[in-house]
């Protein structure tokens, strides 16, 4: 995908094993060469995919026109894509690109993890570009970890020059580059030809920024004419040579939108996806804190918490937010806006005790059986009434529960799927292990709910999590049966009600955008 995050982390990984990429078609090539040919091909085209920032899926695709004429300006909005390699989906990226000043702020994120042959590979990476109005590139920052190892790039231009510092493993490098006319990042490379005249067979030659080779290149990018994209759509085809000896294919819409990028025929793909459509898969390896989305989900906390074990009560300001998003109340916590896209959240003994923020009764269904929470399996009820044989309190019972899952579950990072599959098998992440405690709180007859939030894990910053709820005392109380935690330490931060993969969708709404800041702490 070059339209953003696509130059720099492909070429790093050919220079790093000494391969240059020659005619992956060359039939002279050893069946070996061949191998490692397309090995760094794949790897090539999918931190190019990371890299590219593609610009945006049009938003009513039935009206795309079949004609295409110039546009003044980008499609300013935000957009999700897969990444595919030979139809398995290996990673995502999200594109923003709003106006700002007097030009254009484009900002995207994403991470991919693929195991090409016998070679694994994992990267993340963060980028902002300001941009003119006619594109030319103002200032960037580039943040990207590829296999654990963390870089960050900057630069401003001045005139005909561009000042870049570099900083990789504690060491911090600059240096000035010097270019002709203007200078584009990587995400403008598909909407230059539709800023200018549009017609089958143009060609134009820019220079663009590689923020990975720290270096300006040119590219040559073609106008092949209208074409149709794997989902039958009308678009018009583009080609570019980003990188030497690999064909980039792109299909964009009339308005600029990017919907398909492809190379190998296919064999890598990059396709613009509706939020609906991913928002489960990226929310579902967010709360497993797989490593395909570890780094890019990720908050950190400034300044950070000292001494988290000793905690008891919090207050955080998170920016970022999506207003759109309930402000839920109850399980230890006080939340309420403090300004747009800003809220703040009190938690333990800092929350207030007043009876409006825990006055949300049972509805009936925190007792019920539910899909992937069967509460009346013979099993599961069986298990609680062992449990709750010697317990004195509901209390007890709680924290009798929430320990014996805790045990039961060895903890992993795929999701062991229901409660009684997880009762079997004794493994899942923390989905399974809140799904597990769930339903034997039910089959015990004390009201849980299913939750999913933020929690900080100690040395890194806050990661994304799932836990649960019960109604004990007349109020909600939150119980962490992944960290056997009753009930659940202050860094827990509810942010959705519900265990089904709609209820949690909604994590893309702030995922990988917000930031934190401490307010205060009681120890």
């Amino acid at each position: 995908m070059h339209t953003g995050y696509s130059n720099s982390r492909s070429r790093m990984i050919s220079r790093r094993r000494g391969l240059r990429l020659r005619g992956v078609q060359d039939s002279t090539l050893s069946s070996r060469r061949q191998a490692n040919a397309d090995r760094v091909l794949i790897w090539n085209w999918c931190y190019r995919c990371l890299a590219a920032g593609i610009l945006v899926l049009c938003s009513t695709l039935a009206a795309m026109a079949t004609s295409f004429s110039r546009i003044d300006e980008p499609p300013l909005s935000e957009r999700w894509f897969g990444i595919f390699v030979n139809s398995e989906r290996v990673g995502f990226y999200r594109q923003r690109t709003e106006a700002s000043g007097d030009g254009y702020r484009m900002e995207g994120d994403g991470s991919v993890q693929m195991n090409i042959m016998n070679v694994s590979k994992k990267a993340s990476m963060r980028e902002t570009y300001l941009v003119a109005k006619n594109l030319a590139l103002r200032s960037f920052e580039v943040e990207q970890t590829v296999n654990g190892s963390l870089s960050h790039v900057s630069g401003l231009v001045s005139g005909k020059t561009i000042h870049v510092k570099s900083e990789t493993r504690g060491k911090t490098t600059e240096k000035t580059l010097t270019f002709t006319g203007d200078v584009f990042p990587v995400p403008a490379l598909n909407l230059y030809p539709l800023m200018r005249v549009v017609s089958a067979g143009a060609s134009y030659t820019v220079q663009a920024f590689d923020s990975e080779a720290v270096r300006i290149k040119d590219v040559l990018i073609t106008v092949l004419g209208m074409d149709t994209t794997s989902a039958g759509l009308p678009a018009l085809k583009l080609r570019n040579n980003l990188y030497p000896y690999v064909t980039n294919d792109i299909w964009v819409d009339s308005r600029g939108n990017t919907l398909e990028e492809s190379v190998r025929e296919g064999l890598v793909m990059t396709k613009a996806e509706l939020p609906t459509t991913i928002g489960a898969f990226v929310s579902d390896w967010a709360l497993g804190k797989k490593d395909l989305i570890y780094d890019f989900s990720m908050v950190r906390i400034q300044p950070p918490i000292k001494d988290p074990k000793k905690l008891t009560g919090m207050a955080v300001e998170i920016s970022g937010w999506n207003d759109a998003l309930p402000l839920l109340q109850e399980g230890g916590q006080q939340v309420e806006m403090s300004g747009a896209g800003r809220v703040i959240f009190k938690t333990g003994t800092l929350a207030l005790k007043s009876p409006d923020l825990n006055s949300g009764k049972p509805t009936g269904a925190e007792l019920k059986p539910a899909d992937k929470i069967e509460s009346d399996a013979p099993e599961i009820g069986a298990q609680a009434a062992l449990l709750a044989a010697g317990a004195k309190s509901k209390e007890e019972l709680v924290k009798v529960l929430a320990s014996w899952t805790a045990t039961w579950v060895n903890d992993t990072v795929d999701d062991g799927g229901s409660a009684l599959e997880s009762f079997t098998s004794r493994s899942g992440n923390c989905q399974t292990h809140a799904r597990l405690y769930t339903a034997l709180a039910r089959a015990a007859g004390i009201p849980t709910r299913f939750v999913s939030g933020l929690v900080h894990v100690e040395g890194k910053g806050f990661l994304y999590h799932s836990w649960a709820e019960s109604f004990i005392g007349n109020r909600w109380v939150s119980v962490d049966p992944t960290y056997n935690q009753f009930p659940a330490d202050p860094t827990h931060l509810k942010l959705l009600e519900g265990h089904l993969p709609e209820d949690m969708a909604p994590i893309i709404a702030v995922i990988g955008r917000i930031k934190m800041t401490l307010l205060e702490t009681v120890y």
